[in-house]
């Protein structure tokens, strides 16, 4: 998978995104940074991610998410063989799952 090198890309972004602190922060920063369309295509990649990531598989997805066939591919792409943020999110909401059932 291509990585955006260094020099091409602005870390204020990423650095903006890590000083919000609630979900509803979060949620109106991408409202005000993206359009409608950009916001539904990353949740429904988010969506796509999660649910290979659970094992289900490409009809199944498609079924649920109405997500092109190469929409999946290249979310299973980037699950397999991406830079590991996915995977970073996915373990820590798995945390978060945890702590809330022990509480």
């Amino acid at each position: 998978m291509a990585r955006i090198a260094k020099k091409e890309k602005n870390d204020d972004l990423y650095k903006a995104v890590l000083k919000l602190k609630t979900e509803e922060e979060v949620y109106n920063f991408f409202q005000d940074l993206c359009t409608i369309t950009e916001l539904r295509s990353m949740e429904q990649r988010f969506e796509v991610a999660m649910l290979l990531n659970q094992g289900l598989i490409y009809n199944d997805i498609l079924e649920r998410t109405g997500a092109s066939s190469a929409t999946i591919s290249r979310v299973n792409r980037s699950l397999s063989f991406g830079a590991g943020g996915y995977q970073v999110v996915f373990d820590r909401m798995k945390e978060g799952q945890k702590e809330e059932t022990e509480q």
